[in-house]
């Protein structure tokens, strides 16, 4: 095995093991990700453009407002970005997902 193969490999490693970390760590509150499958994780919604009370979701209306929608009184919208994706020529099909509990993000 040359050396730069076996540098190759032990990069590969690293990033792997830093995307498990990733996986297993509490999400931004807000956050979107995409997920190859047909539901969303517990903790997260479908960015479907639904209407969230704000007194049940204070720190997500903290940091979305108004800005998809809602009065800002009592409600507010999440993104709607429910347009159908495809990846590999439209063999898979993602969900986006929006995080409604998880770590309130700071300010630099």
């Amino acid at each position: 095995m040359t050396q730069m193969r076996k540098y190759l490999l032990a990069a590969a490693a690293v990033l792997v093991m830093a995307g498990v970390a990733q996986a297993d760590s509490e999400p931004y509150v807000a956050e979107i990700q995409t997920y190859p499958f047909n539901f969303c994780p517990k903790g997260w919604l479908p960015t479907d453009g639904r209407l969230m009370a704000i007194n049940q979701n204070t720190a997500l209306f903290s940091l979305l407002g108004t800005t998809y929608g809602g009065d800002g009184v009592t409600n507010f919208r999440l993104p709607n970005r429910t347009r159908v994706k495809t990846l590999n020529n439209g063999g898979v099909k993602v969900k986006e997902c929006i995080a409604i509990y998880g770590i309130f993000p700071s300010r630099p």
